[in-house]
């Protein structure tokens, strides 16, 4: 049975379009191979109906079971009992999935956070700050493994207890962009990797948008946390919207270009958000944020470094010898749970 599908889903210049069409008209992808050129030509041009008709790619069916041998490797179809269902409820659900690593994330309730390539540090500790909280309150955090805000994303949701899917334009068998290289390897052991796209498949610009309503098809809502006005991650927001998905976005200084794709979005009906919480209390969700590390066996560095007196972030550094970057997505996360507050002069105080 894996045989047909992947025949179907190998076949050059059929598409998923034409493949749901297809696999609508004659139940299984058994019974669209079996069928002649006649009843073929009601759906398909003569061009699609030769492929389906000639030779099967047989490198590209050896290629993929050699892949599917591998641990952790899988391909999901629409005939699967575990296909997710909110992926059924989009325009173009994907025929087939090629999945690496924890499958059955997909059957888990979502959220998908898109944004700049080119973030700024702080759109970047927002990114990952934000996928934390929500992954520790039970969502698993969908992004496109990008540069930038998809990456602090998927770091924050991989941090998490929810964990964390990647959605690529690209075949499963390559990474891209390859700085993301480790990050995969991360995903792939305690996430997912998914694409609708063969192996091999190079990234191309038109996968880009495609992978987009997969994303959003996949969540409860979707947050973006910085966008310029062009932004590929505000096509995302508008698939979301046509979706039935929630949009939410973080509101930043009016003099950043990188703000304004998120303005924008607000003016036309995004949600405003300041905190994770914001998000959760939107979506009805009924667990909330796990303060972390709360046992005395495992106790917070940055929480007992504010023990006494409000700090500075450099004297935070000093005490506990984490990196800024690193220090400042704690602040972010503990500030987000409520556990301290940033008071004036950039100093923090804890929350007894």
């Amino acid at each position: 049975m894996l045989d047909a599908w992947l025949r179907l889903a190998l076949a050059p210049g059929v598409g998923n379009t034409s493949l749901i069409r297809l696999l609508t008209a004659f139940g299984s992808p058994e019974a669209v191979l079996a069928s002649g050129r006649s009843a073929l030509m009601a759906h398909l041009s003569t061009a699609q109906c030769d492929t389906l008709l000639g030779e099967p790619d047989a490198a590209g069916l050896k290629a993929a079971h050699a892949w599917l041998a591998q641990p952790g490797n899988s391909l999901m179809t629409l005939a699967d009992e575990d296909y997710p269902k909110s992926l059924l409820e989009i325009a173009d659900p994907p025929a087939v999935l090629y999945c690496k690593g924890r499958r059955s994330l997909l059957s888990q309730p979502s959220l998908g956070i898109v944004g700049s390539r080119n973030a700024t540090p702080q759109g970047v500790r927002d990114a990952e700050a934000f996928a934390h909280a929500l992954s520790d309150a039970g969502l698993t955090i969908v992004s496109g493994l990008a540069l930038g805000i998809d990456a602090a994303a998927h770091r924050g949701g991989l941090a998490g207890a929810g964990s964390s899917i990647a959605i690529i334009g690209t075949g499963l068998d390559r990474i891209y962009p390859a700085r993301n290289k480790t990050l995969a390897h991360q995903l792939a052991e305690n996430g997912l990797i998914v694409s609708e796209f063969a192996l091999g498949t190079a990234p191309l610009p038109g996968h880009f948008p495609r992978r987009n309503r997969l994303i959003s098809g996949l969540s409860r809502g979707v947050l973006v946390v910085e966008a310029a006005p062009n932004s590929g991650s505000l096509i995302t927001a508008r698939v979301a919207t046509e979706q039935g998905r929630d949009v939410f976005a973080i509101p930043g200084s009016i003099h950043s270009p990188l703000s304004r794709g998120c303005h924008a979005l607000i003016k036309q009906g995004a949600k405003l958000v300041e905190s994770a919480a914001d998000i959760l209390d939107e979506l009805a969700w009924q667990q909330r944020l796990t303060p972390p590390l709360l046992s005395e066996t495992q106790p917070d560095p940055v929480l007992d470094a504010l023990d006494g007196a409000p700090a500075s972030l450099d004297t935070l550094a000093q005490r506990t010898g984490l990196t800024l970057d690193a220090l400042s997505a704690k602040l972010l996360t503990l500030e987000l749970d409520g556990r301290i507050a940033s008071l004036p002069g950039g100093r923090y105080q804890k929350i007894h």
